[in-house]
């Protein structure tokens, strides 16, 4: 089994709307397969707490508006370093760059498959990890 067409098109709202507020290393991944209570996983970071917030607002307004869906669920937004919007069938995780090397989802889905992002929605990558 994999991710619904459905939840494949509200990632990539998810993941536009994240890049278009600047989010870092943006990644998808179907978890369809391990998990029963949703299809999909979103991942992005901020470098701080401000950017993080705001990231959650588009991706928020962006799937209710293009999506037609809300939250089922919201964790997180008081602190502003890992805010997590569950809309059942996808899952999107908005971390603090620091929680998001701490906590390490990326090692936790690995051997989930990727889902492809348009090249508009993968974020910009961490100086770091271009090597910079």
């Amino acid at each position: 089994m994999s991710a619904t067409e459905r939840a494949v098109g509200l990632v990539n709202i998810a993941a536009e709307a994240a890049a278009d507020k600047l989010a870092q290393e943006i990644i998808a991944y179907d978890v369809s397969d391990q998990l029963v209570i949703t299809d999909a996983f979103v991942l992005c970071s901020a470098p701080n707490d401000r950017q993080v917030r705001a990231i959650v607002d588009e991706v928020e307004e962006r799937l209710r508006k293009e999506g037609g869906v809300k939250p089922v669920r919201r964790e997180g937004e008081r602190d502003g370093r890992w805010v997590l919007l569950d809309y059942a069938d996808i899952v999107v995780h908005i971390q603090h760059e620091e929680e998001r090397g701490h906590y390490g989802l990326e090692r936790l889905w690995k051997d989930c498959p990727q889902i492809s992002l348009p090249e508009s929605a993968q974020g910009a990558q961490r100086s770091e990890a271009n090597g910079a």
